[in-house]
């Protein structure tokens, strides 16, 4: 079949290299890609917000099957109006993307259904939720309600750090996703992520995996989009895994169906590991971005089979297979980021980084200009490595990181260290 992969970023990446090695795959479309996304299939510009043209392009082009990458897409209802239209796509409905695009309504929905969260309050008045804070304590968590690009979650160690997170939100500064906040309870513990493939009643796990938001090594400095993964997360045992889907992935797709919107598609839970055992964080409607880079090049079953297979309703008929190695991201991100960055600077040894054994350079904020490669965005490449364990994978890919020519860059020099830490003590 004709498939349509929609994104632009490191995820896309590795989806398309995943969507174009299937037996299934005909000819792999992706709107709008990158440089390299186009090593795996035909970057097309559409505007994705304009679901009409995704449509007539799917029409003309016979496009029979559409993978949604990224969040907006999801949260403005793009699969309702494909389904509409007689064409198949993965991922959530509108009404079951507000897991990802409404903080209350995921908070609301574990206080109905008794999913294991942190205490939390909402607000839209700035001084009920500074009164609030004041009388609940400190360190406190200052979410915005709406999509923030990953930049809606301020983790407050002091009364000003909450104030002055709640006055920029409330106040606009995140345009309208952060006209409602919610405030949460600090929960102490070890954060990891869990991925479920979902078909609206039946959930199979996808994988784990550890992100590193701070953008500096010893996780320090503001939070970022992430600076880099790795998979699998050893903290999530088996025992723990087997945990969260009974009280926190099933709980979640009964509670959906419950409320007439049965979730389809990937759910990506953010996890805090407590003493009371995994509490969910948050939800993510889709594959996480580096995490995708890590989790598929370990996947050895068919991606498309397995996402047909979510839309069909019959996830209970399949399994999926898994490779032994564990792999390992690095984010290479240009100076400045998370803040202004300067786009337009070459990257040169791409290809000196790519020709090494188990290493996979994902483009993630990347153009073409001749044959040159350009930095163009914040987060630019995402350097992946396998090995036969995380301490293995993290020498890969950083030695596939001194090959790559770009002094306009940096990157973290610790992804992984406390998987590493964890195989030097045995």
């Amino acid at each position: 079949m004709n498939i349509l992969l929609i994104g632009a970023g490191g995820r896309e990446h590795a989806l398309a290299r995943s969507l174009s090695a299937s037996a299934l795959c005909d000819k792999l479309f992706i709107a709008p890609g990158n440089p390299g996304t186009a090593q795996h299939g035909t970057n097309v510009v559409i505007d994705v917000a304009d679901h009409g043209a995704v449509i007539a392009f799917c029409r003309t082009m016979g496009v029979e099957f559409v993978v949604v990458g990224p969040e907006a897409p999801l949260v403005a209802g793009l699969v309702d109006d494909l389904t509409a239209a007689g064409i198949k796509a993965f991922g959530p409905s509108k009404a079951a993307a507000q897991l990802e695009g409404s903080k209350a309504f995921t908070k609301d929905l574990c206080a109905e259904f008794g999913i294991p969260t942190a205490a939390y309050r909402r607000f839209t008045d700035a001084e009920a939720a500074k009164t609030y804070v004041r009388s609940y304590g400190v360190p406190t968590v200052v979410k915005a309600d709406g999509l923030a690009a990953g930049k809606g979650v301020v983790v407050a160690t002091s009364f000003e750090e909450a104030e002055a997170a709640i006055d920029m939100m409330i106040g606009g500064g995140l345009g309208a996703a952060g006209a409602e906040v919610v405030i949460e309870a600090f929960l102490e513990g070890e954060e990891a992520s869990f991925f479920a493939l979902c078909d609206g009643r039946t959930a199979i796990p996808l994988g784990t995996a550890q992100d590193h938001k701070r953008v500096f090594d010893g996780d320090k400095g503001p939070n970022t989009g992430g600076m880099g993964a790795y998979s699998p997360a050893a903290v999530l045992t088996p025992e723990l895994q087997a945990r969260v889907m009974r009280e926190i992935i099933e709980p979640t797709l009964a509670g959906m169906r419950a409320r007439g919107m049965p979730y389809t598609g990937v759910l990506y839970a953010g996890l805090m590991l407590t003493d009371k055992g995994p509490q969910l964080i948050e939800y993510n409607a889709r594959l996480g971005d580096p995490e995708t880079q890590v989790l598929l090049p370990r996947l050895k079953s068919d991606l498309v089979t397995a996402f047909l297979a979510a839309c069909d309703g019959v996830l209970d008929s399949i399994s999926l297979q898994w490779s032994d190695k564990a792999a390992l991201t690095v984010v290479m991100a240009a100076q400045g980021y998370p803040g202004a960055v300067e786009k337009g600077s070459e990257i040169r040894g791409l290809d000196r980084a790519s020709a090494m054994d188990d290493v996979i350079v994902f483009h993630a904020g990347t153009k073409q200009s001749g044959n040159k490669i350009l930095a163009n965005g914040g987060r630019v490449l995402n350097v992946t490595a396998l090995g036969s364990t995380i301490t293995e994978a993290s020498a890969r890919a950083y030695e596939a990181v001194s090959r790559i020519d770009w002094p306009e860059g940096f990157c973290r020099r610790d992804i992984g260290w406390r998987a590493v830490e964890r195989e030097r003590k045995g």
